[in-house]
């Protein structure tokens, strides 16, 4: 028979090597089936209005840091990642031109991209100014997930102190805004609520700043924590 310490030592044996297991079962399934991170949501094809921007922004800096040239074949979106390159077609006359985003905007509801002097020119838009439009995605870079922020513009003032007291009104309903200076002619306080990074999230948003305040589009933050801008700053468009 055996001894009852040596029952008490085979015992503890069985609960060490069972407890094991049970650890390393939980690092298997772990491994096997990590955290799936944040997917970033492009789409594929928009249809909406189209503008186009020459002076007085040739020569300056586009929002992603490069010098914007009218007479090259570039464009402004408000949510497309910085150097995606998407097709734009006139639907009044089905040309087509292939233009690279390296800017942000345009900032008028309705309106979903914003072409160089030479992108327009190429599917015969100069004259009407604008002209409904579908966008289709080539290219897209590697999307940067962590860094990848939304937010809603809720209005737009030539008048510092009539956005600053817009923002305050909107932050105490939503729990965050802040003013983006967009460089122009003339210059405008962008007043934008909410930092989310899912596009699904932000269309919510916007729904519910549209039903509230009466407006509301979906912008890209491309740098959530930096402050309100002033008109000395660099151009934002």
């Amino acid at each position: 028979m055996y001894s009852r310490s040596r029952i008490v030592a085979v015992l503890l044996a069985l609960i060490a090597i069972l407890s094991a297991c049970a650890r390393k079962k939980h690092r298997i399934d772990y491994a096997v089936n990590p955290p799936a991170p944040a997917q970033s949501q492009l789409p594929s094809t928009e249809i909406g209005l189209a503008s186009w921007y020459g002076h007085p922004y040739h020569g300056r800096a586009a929002a992603d840091g490069e010098i914007y040239d009218m007479e090259k074949l570039t464009a402004a979106h408000r949510t497309l990642p910085f150097n995606t390159w998407v097709r734009v077609t006139n639907l009044a006359n089905n040309k087509t031109v292939e233009v690279r985003i390296i800017d942000r905007g345009p900032f008028i509801a309705g309106r979903i991209i914003d072409l160089s002097h030479a992108a327009a020119q190429t599917i015969e838009l100069i004259g009407p100014g604008v002209a409904q439009v579908r966008i289709d995605i080539i290219a897209a870079p590697p999307a940067a997930v962590a860094s990848t922020w939304y937010g809603v513009q809720a209005g737009a003032f030539q008048d510092h102190d009539r956005a600053e007291r817009y923002r305050v009104t909107l932050a105490a309903q939503y729990g965050t805004a802040r003013l983006v200076y967009h460089d122009g002619s003339p210059g405008l306080w962008r007043v934008l609520v909410g930092a989310v990074n899912s596009l699904d999230e932000a269309a919510l948003l916007a729904r519910r700043v549209q039903a509230e305040v009466g407006s509301g589009f979906v912008v890209r933050l491309d740098d959530p924590p930096a402050p309100a801008r002033s008109p000395s700053a660099a151009p934002f468009k």
